[in-house]
């Protein structure tokens, strides 16, 4: 039987394009087929900023993301 944790899920690298997190990128889960919509990101400093997607449609293995507020 094999096990389901040594299954990796989809993902796309997220990549920052404005506010405190200007420049940074990382692997995100896929939800549903798509980018996620919202993105909370830990920054070096604790706090944590949420981020959109900036376009709903989006090609590739990468997706844009705005700021939108500390959280």
């Amino acid at each position: 039987m094999e096990d389901d944790a040594d299954e990796s899920k989809p993902t796309i690298t997220a990549e920052l394009t404005d506010g405190p997190l200007k420049g940074t990128s990382f692997e995100a889960e896929v939800v549903e087929g798509r980018p996620p919509k919202i993105l909370d990101v830990a920054g070096d400093d604790g706090a944590t900023s949420r981020y959109c997607l900036e376009d709903w449609v989006q090609t590739g293995t990468s997706a844009l993301y705005s700021f939108l507020y500390r959280v």
